[in-house]
């Protein structure tokens, strides 16, 4: 098997450079580069990671920790840091919470026990917990994506739910729409509390009334989202348009709506918010408030990676605008 030393000897250079060519850890002109990489290929030379961790003291692994990779919209910015850490030449360690604090935890530790570079964190329960994640282990470069306040330090990137939530309502009220429902995601959770209190923005800046018997709670998923409308509906006379606070709710209400005879947009419109790639492929497509997951991850994966090479010990706070999507869910009434 073939050593770094072989490689270097090959390509005619020092070891230290065959390093940097393979690690990116400084610039080396095109010509040696080449010369390196054609050694490495002729003497099918496999790095040693474990031995690479041990002398730069990283391992160019990055923790996420996500909420679930079920719902389309985290899957969509996984693949944006995904597509970082290829083009970095990093790895990544995923690991899902399913809404498990106590796995929440368990998954931080083993993380952190794996001496990870950094964590990209994605999960609602930190907010609701308020916990100290490096209680126990060295603290690590964190960013935290579309959340609230935590109890450590960290960067933030997330969404300006508030102003889409505004524009959403915003949208339906210029469509003719004066009766207007939402069913939002859990009280608890500030992306929800965010959307919403955009909605109420609108809803007084138009000063129309908010009808509480048509504001259902649900949990962000499809199947709670349709009981949420079919407890809606039982109550008697329905909106003309409800503003459904994610695209994943979006669905099942419009699955609910129609197993009870409605058309949509005819009988009922929606506005949902996210913009996942098959919101466009439902029948009808979903107008909705869209937001770049991809650049998402994207911008959390370089935030990261920015604090990690520059030693940047202040936190950031970034936050990504969002903007309207005008498809065939929403029904003009003027």
């Amino acid at each position: 098997m073939a050593t770094i030393k072989d490689v270097a000897k090959h390509a005619q250079v020092s070891t230290s450079t065959v390093s940097h060519v393979l690690n990116k850890t400084r610039y080396v002109s095109e010509e040696i580069t080449e010369k390196v990489k054609a050694a490495v290929e002729l003497l099918n030379y496999t790095p040693s990671a474990l031995a690479r961790s041990l002398k730069l003291k990283n391992t160019r692994t990055f923790g996420m920790l996500v909420t679930t990779s079920i719902n389309p919209f985290f899957a969509e910015v996984v693949k944006g840091v995904e597509r970082r850490c290829y083009e970095q030449g990093y790895n990544l360690l995923l690991c899902n919470t399913e809404g498990d604090f106590e796995r929440l935890r368990f998954n931080i530790d083993m993380l952190l026990q794996k001496r990870v570079d950094g964590l990209l964190l994605m999960s609602d329960e930190l907010v609701n917990q308020n916990i100290d994640i490096f209680e126990r282990h060295e603290p690590v470069p964190t960013v935290v994506m579309d959340n609230g306040d935590t109890g450590f330090p960290t960067d933030k990137i997330q969404d300006n739910a508030y102003k889409g939530g505004y524009i959403a309502t915003q949208y339906l009220i210029e469509s003719g729409h004066t009766k207007i429902g939402c069913i939002r995601g859990p009280i608890d959770k500030p992306t929800a509390k965010k959307r919403y209190a955009g909605f109420e923005k609108a809803m007084y800046e138009a000063k129309l009334s908010i009808n509480l018997d048509w504001v259902e709670t649900s949990n962000f998923e499809c199947e709670d989202a349709a009981t949420a409308f079919k407890k809606l509906f039982q109550k008697g006379e329905l909106p003309t348009a409800i503003f459904v606070c994610n695209d994943m709710m979006a669905m099942g209400v419009i699955n609910a709506a129609n197993s009870l005879g409605l058309s949509i947009p005819d009988d009922l419109s929606i506005i949902g918010y996210d913009d996942i790639k098959i919101a466009r492929y439902m029948t009808p497509s979903l107008t909705t408030i869209h937001q770049s997951k991809f650049n998402l991850g994207r911008q959390a994966f370089d935030t990261l990676l920015d604090k990690i090479q520059t030693k940047r010990e202040s936190d950031l706070e970034i936050q990504l605008e969002p903007t309207l999507v005008e498809r065939n869910s929403v029904k003009k009434l003027l």
